[in-house]
């Protein structure tokens, strides 16, 4: 027989355990590769690499500038999609991406707001 503290306990454990089950099915996220310099405000007011290409110190695109903000200043790939910015677990999977728009189906870790990347391609702006 397991006493009542115990098996309440055990009940809520396994509830918890159950409501984060469905949120680990893969989602689409779209936004531009960035580094972590410029998304979350390091060296950047606009959250953007808008203050760095003014400068012409980080290259002349989005682009360099994030490629320069992770070799030189420790930064990180990030996605950036309007008001969030997520990490991506997948370093090595959008090197190739960096300044660009792009689509990434993966699985989110709420907690670290990190992305678990299964799958990124460009997306290409029909506007032009």
């Amino acid at each position: 027989m397991i006493p009542k503290p115990i098996g309440g306990a055990m009940v809520v454990l396994l509830l918890a355990l159950f409501s984060q089950a469905g949120n680990d099915k893969p989602r689409t996220f779209i936004g531009e590769i960035a580094d972590s310099q410029c998304a979350l405000n390091i060296h950047s007011l606009t959250r953007s690499h808008q203050e760095m290409l003014k400068r012409k110190s980080m290259g002349g695109t989005s682009r360099n500038c994030a490629l320069y903000c992770i070799q030189y200043l420790g930064g990180e790939f990030v996605l950036s999609s309007k008001e969030n910015v997520y990490r991506l677990d997948g370093q090595d999977k959008v090197h190739d991406f960096a300044g660009e728009k792009v689509k990434i189906t993966g699985i989110l870790d709420p907690k670290s707001k990190t992305i678990h990347v299964d799958k990124i391609e460009a997306v290409v702006d029909q506007a032009q």
